[in-house]
């Protein structure tokens, strides 16, 4: 196992182990309340990284990671997630009027 500093090298890194063999590899989080820390796990059994942090912040990132992962699978390991982002881009749907009267 091998804790990485860096957030960036280890997206990268565990993109890397996902293109590699995709049907092996394990995406998991652990939040231990008590010490407010939380752990990102990528494993396919041969090779293992994690990711330590205490930082709020880092859950924005946790999000975008899991979008990251999500495209991955669904769209197939070379799917481009460059377009990938934190927040679902929906288009605004138009605001539901109220119960007066027509216009």
């Amino acid at each position: 196992m091998v804790y990485i500093t860096s957030w960036d090298d280890f997206v990268e890194k565990s993109v890397q182990l996902f293109r590699a063999d995709p049907e092996k590899t394990r995406y998991g989080m652990k939040y231990r309340h008590c010490d407010g820390k939380l752990v990102l796990k990528v494993t396919d059994d041969r090779e293992c990284i994690k990711f330590k942090t205490d930082q709020a912040q880092d859950a924005k990132k946790m999000e975008k990671l899991n979008n990251i992962f999500f495209t991955l699978m669904a769209r197939g390991p070379e799917a481009d997630i460059s377009e990938v982002s934190g927040k679902d881009q929906v288009e605004a749907q138009p605001a539901k009027k109220g119960r007066g009267r027509k216009q």
